[in-house]
């Protein structure tokens, strides 16, 4: 716009300029007539300057001044803006217990989730715990948070992050024997709906399960 406008400013000075010329080559014509009717045929250079400039200044006329002007390119089309990363659902989630290592009477294994959404989310926290047994009942279960700081684990479709489980099968107290579990609840961190897988074990010391927050990778 800003070539444009000078370009105009510049036709319509030429403009004035010619007209200026024109007047001046009628002027200096007429006297060659009435001196000289033999040289009133001839053109002169400066009508024909003029009526070049004013051709320039037309508006939508062609000539060098559009030739000249900038081609407008429209603005590229802004990018979408990428979506917000979310809290792993439990819909969106699988679980497992991957392998136990077993040493003087304490086990340990980690509890694995597996985003299986196809969006990437994040998992932050611990996890809630409820055992089950053979019959389907509920086994007395406590879930004690090891004093780890969380931190978040993003995970992308496919990608998994666990929590190392600990717990015992040494009775305590006034255990003679300790209950065996064949299922295990799982609530993920911050949800309310539930998991369940098979977990066979024997949790000694009153069912209490060591639990970490929720790390990258699955495997101790």
């Amino acid at each position: 716009m800003q070539r444009t406008n000078r370009t105009s400013r510049a036709a319509a000075a030429s403009a004035v300029a010619a007209s200026l010329l024109l007047s001046a080559a009628c002027g200096s014509a007429a006297s060659r007539t009435s001196g000289s009717s033999g040289r009133s045929d001839v053109p002169s250079t400066a009508a024909a300057a003029a009526m070049a400039a004013e051709r320039t200044a037309t508006p939508g006329s062609a000539g060098p001044a559009d030739a000249s002007a900038p081609a407008a390119h429209a603005a590229p089309p802004a990018a979408p803006a990428a979506a917000p990363v979310g809290r792993c659902r439990t819909g969106t989630l699988r679980a497992r217990v991957g392998t136990t290592d077993a040493g003087a009477g304490q086990r340990y294994a980690p509890l694995v989730l597996t985003n299986t959404g196809s969006r990437t989310c994040w998992v932050y926290g611990f996890v809630g715990l409820i055992m089950i047994d053979g019959s389907g009942d509920a086994l007395r279960t406590r879930t004690r948070r090891e004093a780890v700081q969380p931190r978040r684990v993003t995970l992308r479709p496919g990608a998994a992050a666990h929590a190392r489980l600990h717990w015992t099968v040494v009775p305590s107290g006034t255990e003679t024997s300790c209950p065996r579990s064949a299922r295990l609840m799982i609530i993920p961190p911050d949800e309310v709906a539930h998991l369940e897988i098979p977990f066979t074990a024997e949790v000694c010391g009153d069912g209490k399960i060591d639990v970490r927050p929720m790390e990258p990778g699955t495997t101790l």
